[in-house]
Parts: C-alpha cells; structure tokens; sequence
C-alpha cells in the first residue's frame, strides 16, 4: 500500500498526524494482546509450528491481517527465533526443550495501520546466563527508546543502546535493523541500534518506527542459512532482541506497542 498525506523530510522519513496515534495504538495494542496470549503455549515438548498455528488462528478470530503471510513469499504468522537464531526464524517441527529462550515476532495490520512488536519467551526453566542476556536486552531497548525526543538524533538512539550492551560485555547486531512504518510494513528511516552521539538524521514529531535490538552473548557477525529467512549468530552464541512499535511525540515517545497484561518481559507477571 502506498502511502498519502503528512510530510517527508529530506531523508524520507514521513511526519505522521496527530490523529494517526490512534490507529497505531490499536494496531499495536492487537499485536501485543496476541503475544499475551503465546505466554500460556512456551513450554518443553511444544513445537515452535504450534505456536506459529495459534497466532495464525487468533488473527483470524480478531478479524485482522497477518503482515507477514505472502510477505516476500513467506507462509507463517510470526517468526520465531530459537536460543542463537537472531531473527526471522521459521516456524516449524522445531520443538522446544528445556531452557530454551525464543523471540516471538508478530505484525498484524488493523484499518491499514501496522502493528509490529516481539519479544522473549522460556520454555521451562531459565539459565542464568539466558537471564542475563534478557535481562540486558530488554534494558537496552527501553534506554534506546528514553533517547527518543525532538532534537535527539538516530545516532543518539543507537548509542544508548550500543554503549549499554557493551559494558556489560555482550554484542549489538549490525546487520539487522528497526525501521519506519505506519500504513507500510517497512520505510524510512533504518533504525540502526549502534551509532555516534549526534549522528544521523534528527527525530521530529510525528515519526514513526520500530526499535528492536538484537544482542548476542558473543560476538556480533551473523549468516542466513540455506532458507534465505533464518538468521542465526555465526559463533552459535545466545541471541535476544525485544521490539517495540514507538511514535515520537513533542515530549518523548509513545510506545503503541505496550502488553495489556504486562507481560513484555518473561519474568514478569
């Protein structure tokens, strides 16, 4: 769908209306009632195809549309990455066993508008170095969004996040990124979640983007297997990311993308 009305800036980035917070609130708000609900299902002997079958389901019964099913030719209602698959993770025979740590992702269109945001999940019982790189993570992605006010740069943005994951000596991922979004899946701005202190373009009111970043145990590099989708961390090191959908207001930032039942983080609720 193309997009019409509000502004570009000189670096693409469309300035959205004040009105237009609303359809995204509600599209994210969907999007992250269904990942809620995914809590219950996370558990050893499960496979990561049942999971991938109820989102399917629930978007179907909240007569919404999936994002991701004919996108660029993918089949499947999320993608969930397993313990050193960084993103974009197939659902499938996968099935989960004890420990193991997975990023559900889910995007869902409500009236035209986007809704996209994912997060962690433990099946079973959670190591304390998986806790850790959770625990990271998740901080590392609400610094990036505390960074976000008129004025601040993207580089400002990826800098909280960068110099946070690096004290407490994990990796940030380069190759992937968050992105703009609204009545489009993907757009500009790319959200980079490294970067210098005043680099990059300045954030205005209006915008609207992802930040999600990716954060490995070891070092960053990662490789896309054979299925062109899959993304995993070349060294086999744990990998987490948490995403939220966010808009830039005069003050700070919204985030359309917030858990009804304040399950954002695993260890919650």
């Amino acid at each position: 769908m193309e997009e019409t009305g509000g502004r570009i800036t000189r670096d693409g980035i469309r300035i959205y209306e004040q009105a237009d917070f609303a359809g995204m609130h509600v599209a994210g708000k969907v999007a992250a009632e269904i990942l809620d609900l995914v809590t219950a299902l996370v558990k050893p002997g499960v496979t990561t195809g049942e999971i991938d079958d109820f989102i399917r389901a629930e978007i179907v019964a909240r007569g919404v549309t999936s994002a991701t099913i004919g996108y660029k030719g993918y089949q499947h209602a999320s993608c969930i990455s397993v313990n050193h698959v960084v993103c974009h993770g197939i659902p499938g025979s996968k099935v989960l066993s004890d420990g193991d740590i997975l990023n559900v992702d889910v995007t869902v269109i409500v009236d035209g508008w986007f809704g996209d945001t994912s997060r962690m999940y433990v099946a079973g019982n959670l190591s304390r170095k998986a806790e850790r790189l959770i625990e990271v993570t998740h901080e590392a992605l609400m610094r990036g969004i505390e960074a976000v006010k008129p004025g601040n740069t993207f580089g400002d943005v990826g800098h909280a996040i960068q110099s946070f994951v690096e004290a407490n000596r994990m990796s940030v991922v380069r190759d992937f990124c968050g992105h703009g979004l609204g009545r489009v899946f993907h757009a500009p701005p790319n959200v980079l979640h490294y970067g210098r202190p005043g680099s990059g373009p300045v954030l205005e009111e209006g915008m609207f983007f992802t930040i999600e970043p990716m954060v490995n145990l070891g070092r960053p590099e990662t490789k896309v297997l054979a299925d062109d989708w899959t993304a995993v961390t070349r060294d086999k090191s744990l990998s987490a990311q948490f995403e939220h959908s966010i808009g830039v207001t005069a003050t700070g930032a919204e985030i359309f993308t917030l858990s009804p039942a304040g399950k954002f983080h695993p260890t919650w609720g």
